[in-house]
């Protein structure tokens, strides 16, 4: 299947599924087609059980799209760049402590909580191919909070913004240390358990430090071209160039693209829209990022849930997906938990700031791509299931509890 007819199929039933909801279901847009997709799942499962259909074709539909492509390689650039352009550099300078500890040191540590918890857990089952690497490198998948879904929640919220700022902010940062712990991980697999020091530091300083360094650079060399311009038409067409062109060059150089992207996001979401565009300019340039936007969270999300019908998931696999809906929690708490109490001489959080951080914490298609890419079969059979189910729970099950969690602890 070609991509013009895999574009137009998933299109077309995005906009079935948001009239359904606009009219009938009503619920934040990406959760209700997650749940639409999810619903047309199961009614798949359940009239392929009975004989009365076959479920080839979606497989097929399915298995043509390439999950990890298409959101490492795509999307994400996309996602990215508006979520920068949302940022405020004073709110993130009030807010930096949090954002950058969170992002951080609340990622290692929740992959090592993961880690060793899921590989007692899985070994107990009779999962005996998890072994402790793997089981970090599952840390790893789950312990970003995904900036696609928190995107696409937390603008529809009433948050303080100074809570907002932080969970949108740790959620644009933490996706690139997480993929650089996610790689020296499988580094050491490759390795077999050898820890090659200098390949990890490697990594760290060219992939997070470069790609800060190259979106500060190619956000000043945009904004130096919206300077001398002033039709909007072509400052859009810079914008889509740093998205598309600096996304593919950061990869290219073995920087960080995903933080290259945040970063020129927020230069130019606020240097460049005050400085280099008129009032009609900054109008039809956040309105073009606001609609790719939401066009391709709903997109995602609705492929999330079309997901179902390829996962194979057995009752032992269930037993211990329900478990890691648990863990991915109590590991998400106490990873927010020791930095603020770190911190608590430089930042005093507001009250109730560690509860909404915890079930803000969303984990969706970012986690989902990563495990897609693992190149072990026979561990990627394990991972999916359960990473499936905490991504589910996670969209379905936090998302639409949030304004209802945030109103109860008031």
């Amino acid at each position: 299947m070609n991509l013009f007819d895999i574009s137009a199929i998933l299109l077309t039933a995005c906009a079935l599924g948001s009239f359904i909801n606009y009219k009938w279901i009503k619920l934040p847009s990406s959760i209700s087609l997650l749940l639409l997709a999810m619903g047309l799942g199961l009614l798949g499962i359940l009239l392929t059980k009975i004989g009365l259909v076959s479920d080839n074709y979606v497989r097929e539909f399915l298995s043509s799209i390439n999950f990890q492509e298409t959101v490492f390689h795509g999307m994400l650039s996309f996602i990215l760049f508006a979520g920068g352009l949302q940022i405020s550099i004073k709110d993130l300078k009030q807010s930096h402590f949090p954002v950058i500890t969170t992002a951080t040191v609340s990622t290692l540590i929740s992959t090592i909580i993961i880690g060793i918890v899921f590989f007692e857990l899985a070994n107990f089952l009779g999962f005996t191919q998890v072994t402790l690497l793997y089981a970090f490198l599952f840390g790893a998948i789950l312990s970003p909070t995904d900036p696609i879904a928190v995107l696409s929640i937390m603008k529809k919220m009433r948050l303080s913004k100074h809570i907002e700022t932080i969970i949108v902010g740790e959620a644009l940062f933490n996706d690139g240390i997480a993929i650089v712990i996610f790689l020296s991980i499988l580094e050491m697999i490759k390795a077999r358990g050898v820890a090659d020091f200098s390949y990890v530091s490697y990594l760290l300083l060219m992939e997070i430090g470069g790609g800060v360094l190259f979106g500060l650079a190619i956000g000043w060399i945009a904004n130096q071209f919206l300077l001398r311009v002033d039709a909007y038409q072509i400052e859009l067409f810079i914008t889509l160039a740093v998205a598309t062109g600096g996304y593919a060059l950061a990869e290219r150089l073995h920087f960080s693209a995903p933080l290259a992207m945040v970063i020129a996001g927020i230069i130019i979401g606020n240097y460049g829209r005050y400085h280099a565009m008129s009032d009609q300019t900054r109008r039809y340039i956040d309105s073009f990022w606001e609609m790719i936007n939401e066009v391709l969270n709903a997109v995602l999300f609705f492929l999330i849930g079309l997901e179902m019908m390829v996962i194979n998931a057995t009752y032992t696999l269930t037993i211990l997906g329900l478990a890691c809906i648990l863990i991915a929690l109590v590991a998400r708490f106490i990873s927010i938990a020791i930095p603020l109490t770190l911190l608590k001489h430089f930042y005093q959080p507001q009250p109730k700031t560690l509860i909404i951080l915890t079930w803000g914490g969303l984990r969706a298609a970012l986690s989902i791509a990563m495990v897609l890419s693992l190149e072990f079969t026979a561990i990627r059979e394990v991972f999916l299931p359960c990473v499936y189910f905490v991504v589910v729970f996670s969209i379905a099950i936090q998302g639409l509890t949030l304004r209802r969690a945030l109103q109860a602890i008031k």
